[in-house]
């Protein structure tokens, strides 16, 4: 079995640990980096298979796949000295850092795979996008709910941009109960409904069959409120902006940094 090693130990890592090991027959054995010292003893109390090493070198010398998560700003100091051999593989989490830099930055001829995986890898629920294809870093996204190769650095900037509509979504449900509260509704009890109306019709996703235009069409009548709604606020100079704002970050993403 595989030996994981994290260095950097925030909110994805810790979500990662915890789909790798909860409820698991025979969890991987994981080290963690002395970075976030308290998410990472934390989890080594937790779960058996999970030990906090001394040094990020201890991590990559007792790992067989090393995931990279330290923050952008972090990865000089963080990786400094740092040596993990060609016979390795490491999965790099940092936004906004290519391969050849990381692979600049630590010295080493290891592969190097590019992967964007959300906190819902925590329940094993979400398909990570990873580039290049790589049978050990999809060996491990497939342990975390799947994994998804794409074809080219283009279509894997593509989708870190889509990753990055997360926020905005929640913001957007969040919006929504502040205007039922204003209008009456308890605080409470607006979360509560937004929660549940959102966590229904986000099941009808699991319907890849269907395009996702198809699904929303189903979700409303001609004439009807939905339809008031979607035509008069997400209109087509909207969907434009929206659009405009996901080429600029795309056009960030693909300079080289």
């Amino acid at each position: 079995m595989a030996r994981i090693g994290f260095i950097g130990v925030g909110e994805i890592s810790g979500a990662m640990v915890e789909g790798l090991s909860d409820g698991v027959a025979a969890p991987p054995p994981i080290s963690l980096s002395p970075r976030g010292a308290a998410t990472g003893a934390a989890l080594a109390a937790k779960y058996a298979n999970v030990q906090v090493r001394a040094s990020n070198q201890e991590v990559a010398d007792h790992s067989d796949l090393v995931v990279i998560a330290v923050r952008r700003a972090d990865r000089h100091d963080a990786l400094a000295g740092l040596r993990i051999g060609a016979g390795q593989t490491i999965v790099n989490v940092i936004p906004g850092v290519s391969a050849d830099e990381l692979r600049g930055l630590l010295g080493t001829e290891a592969d190097i795979v590019a992967a964007i995986p959300l906190p819902t890898v925590r329940e094993r629920a979400s398909v990570t996008v990873v580039y290049p294809a790589h049978p050990a870093a999809e060996a491990f996204f497939d342990r975390l709910g799947g994994a998804q190769p794409v074809a080219d650095a283009t279509a894997y900037n593509v989708v870190s941009a889509l990753s990055s509509t997360v926020s905005t979504y929640l913001a957007y449900l969040g919006a929504l109960a502040d205007w039922a509260a204003r209008n009456g509704v308890p605080q409470e009890a607006a979360d509560r409904y937004v929660r549940s109306l959102f966590q229904g019709v986000g099941r009808s996703l699991g319907e890849e069959s269907k395009p996702l235009q198809a699904i929303a069409s189903e979700h409303e009548t001609p004439g009807g409120s939905n339809e008031r709604i979607r035509t008069t606020w997400f209109d087509q100079a909207n969907a434009e902006a929206l659009g405009a704002t996901l080429d600029g970050l795309l056009a960030d993403l693909e300079q080289p940094h």
